[in-house]
């Protein structure tokens, strides 16, 4: 067993001796012969220490003989095992994806380096415009410091600014309410572009009596701008056609023929077919009603086609061409004294809250009061309306401003033209898409308007491809800025909120456009010039959800989404009518021809009668539990000489509403019957709860 004092003895003491001792040959020699003699000893015990290196191992040591009168020197090349090891990039790989060892590793690699990529570069730097032309565009702002160099010079200055852009307005808006009045009729009535004289479906009663009277009445009228634009967004029943996303005119004059137009046309836009009503300025006129009338033809004029209507109608009206009046619509020039006060207040204007809230409260005010005002006559309802969306509206509007990044995009920019054409510029084609985006046949972002609007789906997948393409810029903006991660968290917890409102039951997901604006803010909290554009029109397009139609909620029932659509509720069976041209040989002014329709009655108790419509006009209704008047059949006369066809609608009814109508059969003028095609038709109004359908009050 090898002792202490051997084991604490250097290793490379007898070199270090022979070093010291050259010059003693002798010694030398016994030294030798010494260890000679106990090598095996020494030998053994070094075998046994901990630090003795592995057998078969060559030790790397470096002996080159010195020269002389020099110390030799020994290079011995130590590994130092504590030092750390480079592992492999797979070894260093595995650890870190533990827990996905179920991924490949090519997919794991590839995320890895998204991970990385996404991260930005190592030193991101915030973007800033540099202004394009930087003496002109800063020319405006040295205005302001060389002639409005205090600070309270400057408030005085804007609130001066402010009140006369609000004073001009309401003197230009002020304008608008005169109408000169129409002699032997007055002042004309402020009416809807949805205004009409005759309620659809069954709402005017049998043989329309809640609609009456029908001849010799009318009345001066007054409408709006745009009425173009107003169309019918479900199918509406005229006879055996259905009519959707087209103005609701029905006949007027043609080439060869004058006529009136049937009673359930809007009344607006008959007016812009007839050239009484300017679709771009409004204006005013009288209306008459001549009582029934046959033969609605069909035409085009002023940009509106009108539908054509083969049988007879009860109520017809004209407008009368010899009345003159003075009315316009002053949303044009509205809107021109708006835009030069917003630009001029946008260059010379630097703070960013300023400008903002300021442009913000501008732009709110002109939509709701002159560009796509709500359907309110008078204007104290109209101000009252636009006072209750206007506040909460302002409370978003800080949000976007403080914790959307409107702050960020538009602090220390002095690119005041920049600013002006980009961001004011895009915000007032959002503020007007009435008029800007109104191109886009999307109506409603919904399944169903998408599956019947024609072009939907085409305009959809655009604006899909549109939004990825700007989606990858933006991305790449804020990569470089280093914030990509952090939105795109945001942008995926938004995400899963939708994936969960689709979820919810008895609840429809409706994107509005108000809605799409603030999904879409967060990603332009930036200061580029692609984010000046699309802040601005996503501020605007906000402006005009709300000044238009309010906060409408982002989830709604399946009823509140229908509007007068199809129910599709169950339709009445009818038999094929037994029809009797058969003429008395006593007379023949007393033949008519009878046609008896009978029908079972339905398994549902939900269902209390029977409606039926004949040319859009509802000329029975019977109650199945009315044993005194309850009727299983419906018996229709009518003269051999009519020489037109009449159209059949049935609906089941509960109280005094109707279900869906079926769609139309037809009693051609010849006597034959034509069964009704299969499933429901509508006649009922567009837009119930927003009176859309008005009709009107007659003199």
């Amino acid at each position: 067993m090898l002792d202490e004092a051997s084991e604490n003895t250097p290793l490379l003491m007898d070199m270090d001796r022979q070093d010291r001792d050259p010059e003693n040959p002798a010694e030398r020699t016994n030294g030798a012969a010494d260890k000679n003699s106990s090598s095996t000893t020494t030998t053994a015990a070094a075998s046994e220490h901990p630090d003795a290196p592995i057998a078969g191992v060559s030790s790397s040591v470096d002996t080159t003989p010195a020269a002389a009168g020099q110390r030799r020197s020994y290079h011995v090349e130590v590994e130092d095992d504590s030092l750390p090891s480079t592992p492999p990039r797979f070894v260093q790989d595995e650890g870190a994806w533990k827990r996905w060892k179920w991924v490949p590793y090519p997919v794991r690699r590839f995320a890895r380096k998204v991970a990385i990529w996404s991260r930005g570069p190592e030193n991101p730097r915030p973007w800033k415009i540099t202004p394009l032309l930087p003496r002109v565009q800063e020319f405006p702002l040295e205005l302001v410091d060389r002639f409005l160099p205090k600070r309270r010079q400057r408030i005085f200055a804007v609130c001066f600014y402010v009140a006369i852009w609000v004073v001009t307005f309401a003197l230009v808006k002020r304008q608008e309410t005169f109408a000169s009045e129409i002699s032997g009729w007055g002042l004309p009535q402020e009416i809807g572009c949805g205004a009409t004289f005759w309620s659809a479906g069954n709402r005017c009663g049998i043989d329309g009596v809640d609609c009456r009277p029908f001849d010799n009445s009318g009345f001066p009228f007054r409408c709006p701008a745009n009425c173009h634009a107003y169309q019918v967004l479900n199918p509406r029943a005229v006879g055996d056609q259905e009519i959707l996303y087209t103005q609701f005119v029905i006949g007027g004059n043609n080439e060869t023929h004058k006529s009136g137009y049937r009673g359930d046309s809007h009344i607006c836009g008959s007016g812009i077919h007839a050239g009484v009503v300017s679709n771009s300025l409004g204006g005013c006129g009288v209306v008459r009603i001549v009582g029934e009338q046959s033969h609605f033809p069909s035409s085009r004029r002023h940009d509106v086609t009108s539908v054509g209507f083969d049988s007879y109608f009860p109520l017809a009206f004209v407008f009368d061409e010899e009345a003159t009046c003075g009315s316009k619509d002053m949303r044009w020039d509205l809107l021109a004294v708006s835009l030069v006060f917003s630009i001029v207040f946008s260059l010379f204007i630097q703070s960013p809250a300023l400008f903002f809230f300021v442009t913000y409260t501008g732009l709110f005010w002109h939509v709701g009061m002159a560009s796509d005002p709500p359907k309110i006559s008078t204007i104290a309802g109209l101000v009252s309306n636009l006072l209750g969306k206007f506040l909460p509206a302002t409370f978003c509007a800080w949000v976007f401003y403080d914790k959307m990044g409107i702050r960020r995009t538009l602090k220390g920019l002095t690119a005041q033209v920049e600013k002006t054409v980009l961001w004011l510029g895009a915000c007032w084609v959002g503020a007007l898409t009435n008029y800007t985006l109104d191109f886009i046949p999307i109506s409603r972002l919904t399944a169903h308007d998408l599956q019947q609007q024609p072009g939907a789906k085409a305009a959809l997948a655009i604006i899909v491809i549109v939004l990825f393409c700007i989606v990858c810029v933006q991305v790449w903006f804020f990569r470089q800025e280093g914030r990509m991660i952090k939105y795109l968290k945001l942008y995926a917890l938004l995400l899963g909120g939708i994936l969960l409102s689709l979820t919810l039951p008895e609840l429809n997901l409706r994107i509005h456009h108000y809605i799409l604006a603030m999904l879409l803010l967060p990603g332009t909290s930036m200061q580029t010039r692609p984010c000046l554009l699309f802040q601005g029109l996503l501020v605007g397009l906000f402006i005009n959800g709300i000044a238009r139609w309010g906060f409408d909620p982002v989830l709604q029932t399946s009823s509140a989404l229908q509007g007068d659509a199809p129910n599709n509720s169950p339709l009445p069976v009818i038999a094929e009518p037994l029809i009797n041209l058969t003429t008395t040989a006593a007379a023949s002014a007393a033949a008519v021809w009878t046609a008896n329709f009978t029908w079972t009655r339905p398994d549902a108790t939900q269902y209390d009668g029977l409606s039926v419509l004949v040319n859009d006009v509802e000329r029975f209704r019977t109650y199945f539990d009315d044993s005194m008047f309850a009727q299983n059949f419906f018996l229709w006369e009518r003269d051999p000489a009519l020489g037109m066809n009449e159209y059949f609608r049935f609906a089941y009814m509960e109280g005094s509403r109707t279900w869906d109508y079926t769609k139309a059969g037809v009693w051609t003028a010849d006597g034959e019957w034509t069964q009704m095609r299969p499933g429901p038709s509508r006649v009922m109004a567009r837009d119930l709860a927003d009176a859309a359908d008005e009709r009107m009050r007659r003199k």
